[in-house]
């Protein structure tokens, strides 16, 4: 039987982007001379101007509250705020507050995330995260961006992935170092950048509640949900705790939580396994698991009871767009559910809105608006109207068994 889950109220229904993978040309980055390196073949090609989104930001926005989102996530760019030690670039921050305004003004609540894995170069070259005062260099950029999200911003969220990040230090350390990293599953992440990247959090947080007490703070964490097969199941806590928990349990006293949600990783005894055979892939070689996003945000809620979940991240790499909704409806079932059994979820953003750079290439493509990579001309694709419309209805689709 079909029914439908009603959204409570104030709850945020939007659409995700990231300021390096849509903007482009963010030349004082350290992706952007990774992307120039020559240093790994997982650079298919540099992102160059992306889809720019620096200068189109207005057209981005108008079609999502168009087709019914009422919410929009988009980074600002620390590179650009902050290009050299100590000096701040005044017209940055100018175009990051006129992005909020223009949010609001058509009617998208904007939440803003201050990192998303992109770096200064001169912060990189000194060591990143790991380097003594890290996070006293990013509270710095921090209060230098204030005038962003001082007035017209509920939500902040300030480090995006930072498993992800400590993660991406171990994998650039041993490619570089001339070793290989696991056929399957992901590498530890790198300590000493975890630690690091938690006092910077707390450090964050602290700076925008003392420059704007209304914002509501967080980061958002991408979920390692496993499928434990016979004899893995101590494997798959270890697995999961290590990429995941840890980076939990330190949101505990936020204000909310993000959960990131595509896949899932099988554990055997062993470890992590391949994808199995004859399972649906996305563009990305993963496996096809719209189930993902209920395990996720039930285990986040069991780690850090209380703490408020705000999805901020969920899609999936296709071309077919109707396996994009097949995938999105039944991942919102799953979370409907979580819903009704109690789980505090309090918003919703897709990843992505564009179809944008993905860490290398342009192949993968998530979003629910399709850019032409000459012209950039922007074409919402069906799914894009069959979940805005959702932001009308304020109905998730639920289907009883």
């Amino acid at each position: 039987m079909d029914t439908s889950f009603t959204l409570p109220g104030g709850f945020l229904w939007g659409a995700s982007t990231s300021a390096h993978q849509t903007e482009g040309g963010n030349t004082h980055s350290d992706w952007w001379a990774f992307e120039h390196s020559g240093l790994t073949d997982r650079v298919e090609e540099p992102s160059g101007v992306a889809c720019d989104s620096y200068h189109r930001w207005p057209e981005d926005m108008d079609l999502l509250a168009g087709l019914g989102f009422t919410d929009y996530r988009f980074g600002i760019e620390w590179a650009r705020i902050e290009p050299a030690p100590g000096e701040f670039d005044a017209d940055a921050v100018a175009h990051y507050r006129r992005m909020v305004e223009g949010a609001r003004a058509r009617g998208l609540r904007p939440l803003v995330t201050l990192h998303h894995f992109t770096h200064p170069l001169w912060f990189a070259e000194r060591g990143g995260w790991a380097a003594k005062g890290s996070e006293d260099l990013f509270a710095r950029y921090v209060e230098a961006a204030a005038p962003v999200f001082a007035e017209g911003v509920d939500h902040v969220c300030t480090i995006n992935e930072p498993n992800m990040v400590a993660v991406m230090v171990t994998a650039l350390t041993t490619l570089t170092g001339g070793g290989t990293l696991p056929e399957h599953g992901m590498p530890l992440p790198d300590e000493a950048t975890a630690e690091a990247l938690a006092r910077a959090h707390r450090r964050a947080v602290d700076s925008v509640k003392s420059l704007a007490p209304h914002v509501r703070t967080g980061w958002s964490v991408a979920n390692q949900p496993c499928r434990a097969e016979p004899g893995g199941e101590q494997r798959a806590a270890d697995y999961r705790r290590t990429r995941e928990d840890v980076f939990l349990e330190a949101a505990h006293g936020d204000d909310w939580i993000g959960v990131q949600a595509y896949t899932r990783t099988r554990i055997g005894p062993a470890g992590p396994l391949p994808v199995p055979d004859g399972a649906e892939r996305t563009l990305t070689g993963w496996e096809y698991a719209p189930d993902a996003l209920a395990d996720a945000v039930r285990h986040t809620a069991a780690t850090v009871p209380g703490t408020p979940i705000v999805v901020t991240e969920n899609g999936i790499a296709t071309s077919d767009d109707e396996r994009r909704v097949a995938y999105t409806t039944e991942a919102l079932t799953g979370l409907a559910r979580a819903m009704a059994d109690g789980v505090d979820v309090r918003g919703y953003f897709h990843w992505s809105a564009l179809d944008n750079y993905e860490w290398g290439s342009f192949r993968p493509t998530f979003g629910l608006i399709a850019v032409d990579r000459d012209t950039f001309v922007r074409t919402p694709k069906p799914s894009a109207a069959w979940l805005g419309a959702i932001g009308r209805t304020r109905s998730l689709p639920t289907v009883t068994p």
